[in-house]
């Protein structure tokens, strides 16, 4: 028979470790969004601190500067929250060079990716790679 106290502890354990999603399920989400395209560094930029003191807020800054072609959307992906796909953003062709602030939960120390779609199919990636003191989403 296991102690009340260890089988909460034992569950929790087992939810937190199922509940994250790992680089390859981000992979396989980025994968069915391109569609397998190349994935080129620059135009996107993701904008988040380094060391993030608490993950229950975290400001981001995703723009993308000076594109070859109109930006149609803008999606970040997260390697460690339950969920890859973050939050994702569409624009219209009279959007212009595209800007948006907003703020994010996370889990914990992870990779944050984000991934900017082109009107004519190019698909432009920046990464932050990220240390978070006070995790968050594990509830």
């Amino acid at each position: 028979m296991i102690p009340r106290r260890r089988f909460i502890l034992i569950s929790a354990s087992a939810a937190i470790a199922e509940a994250a999603a790992t680089p390859a399920d981000v992979a396989a989400s980025i994968r069915t969004l391109t569609g397998g395209a190349p994935l080129i560094d620059g135009v996107v930029r993701l904008d988040l601190p380094v060391m993030v003191e608490n993950g229950n807020s975290v400001a981001l800054t995703v723009s993308a500067a000076d594109p070859p072609s109109p930006i149609q959307s803008i999606h970040v992906f997260t390697e460690g929250n339950p969920l890859p796909r973050a939050v994702s953003f569409h624009f219209g062709l009279r959007t212009g060079m595209p800007r948006v602030s907003t703020r994010i939960r996370l889990a914990t120390s992870q990779t944050v990716i984000a991934i900017a779609r082109s009107q004519d199919g190019r698909y432009w990636r920046d990464s932050v790679e990220l240390l978070v003191t006070l995790a968050a989403c594990i509830e």
